[in-house]
């Protein structure tokens, strides 16, 4: 398995390590639940260097990037991030990912790490302009700081600016601790936070610089498990398990992020007789009325006839009980708000609630 350059890090900070799309990554450093509620409360500091990062420039850059995103590209403006999917001819996601902008002629590609390769192979396929893609995720370290505190912490390391003046989705190229860091503010946890990008020669070096002050705050390294709930909480999808190939943004609530006004993308016409002829399928966010816990894959019923299944599902420790997502015909579900999942052959009970959770 792949390890990403913290690694070393997280053994000492007696991580307890899983797989991830390939990836030996921290699952917890001390529990899920007391990583979540530090995210919460105060802060928390995520290694995600598992991610992949492809660079794009040259001046056929914009053109061939809005070709293959279902947003609209050319909406951007220097230093603004946005969020998309790669679809294929059938309309199905491929994957779901950040754009930034540099310029024009430059962007940086964010996509999931378990298909960094299937991605960079997909792309260069359909590159037929001038554009040159780069991978450059081997290269890049990706260090998250997440919490309502992210920016008291982050302050007093970038003396040149003042990042609670970086909006949402926006980011810039400056210092943290002396390192030359691209800052963002895009986040997967529903909490004020930052991602800070990074040669990979200085992972450790920044981490360290920021580790101190995340313990004085009474926040914690956060592992996988308690990204997992945090952005399940958030409303936040995970690729490979809310979406695949196999559905597309209709199915899973992100339709809004389909853009096809006076812009062609690949997947569009696709989409567009799935729209015009009515969404069948549909997310929901629903809630356990029972201490059960609902996983990947369980049926859901609905007057003890099937109408789907859970896509994800975990407790949620702010909630304090136990959410999820389910895929599930679109034909009947408005007509009742309760469901059944049924977990080791028994029915237990719930009840679809608006996402976000919280």
């Amino acid at each position: 398995m792949k390890r990403t350059p913290l690694y070393q890090v997280h053994k000492t900070c007696n991580a307890k390590f899983t797989e991830f799309g390939g990836w030996e990554m921290p699952l917890q450093y001390t529990s899920i639940v007391k990583e979540h509620l530090a995210v919460r409360a105060t802060v928390g500091l995520f290694d995600l260097s598992h991610m992949g990062e492809f660079e794009v420039r040259g001046p056929g850059a914009n053109a061939f990037v809005q070709k293959l995103s279902t947003n609209d590209v050319g909406r951007l403006t220097d230093g603004r991030v946005l969020y998309t999917l790669f679809c294929n001819e059938a309309g199905g996601i491929i994957d779901d990912l950040l754009i930034y902008r540099y310029t024009d002629n430059r962007y940086m590609l964010v996509v999931n790490a378990a298909n960094i390769e299937k991605d960079l192979a997909w792309i260069r396929s359909h590159n037929d302009t001038d554009a040159k893609i780069k991978d450059v995720s081997e290269d890049t370290a990706l260090i998250a700081l997440q919490g309502p505190k992210a920016i008291d912490i982050l302050n007093p390391f970038v003396p040149e600016l003042d990042v609670s003046e970086i909006s949402f989705f926006r980011f810039v190229v400056g210092e943290v601790a002396g390192i030359r860091t691209v800052i963002s503010r895009t986040g997967y946890t529903g909490e004020i936070g930052f991602e800070l990008y990074v040669d990979a020669n200085n992972a450790e070096n920044l981490w360290e610089a920021l580790y101190p002050a995340v313990i004085e705050t009474e926040g914690q390294p956060v592992g996988l498990g308690a990204r997992d709930t945090l952005r399940l909480e958030a409303g936040l999808r995970l690729y490979g398990v809310d979406m695949n190939d196999d559905t597309n943004p209709y199915q899973v609530g992100l339709g809004k992020f389909v853009k096809s006004k006076n812009r062609q993308f690949i997947g569009k016409n696709a989409l567009l007789r799935e729209r015009k002829k009515g969404i069948t399928k549909q997310m929901i966010g629903f809630q356990m009325l029972d201490r059960a816990v609902a996983r990947t894959g369980y049926a859901v019923y609905q007057d003890g006839e099937q109408i789907g299944e859970v896509t994800s599902g975990a407790p949620s420790p702010t909630l304090k009980c136990n959410i999820g997502f389910a895929i599930v015909t679109s034909q009947t579900i408005s007509e009742n708000n309760r469901i059944d999942v049924e977990i080791r052959s028994r029915m237990h009970p719930a009840k679809i609630v608006t996402v976000p959770f919280i």
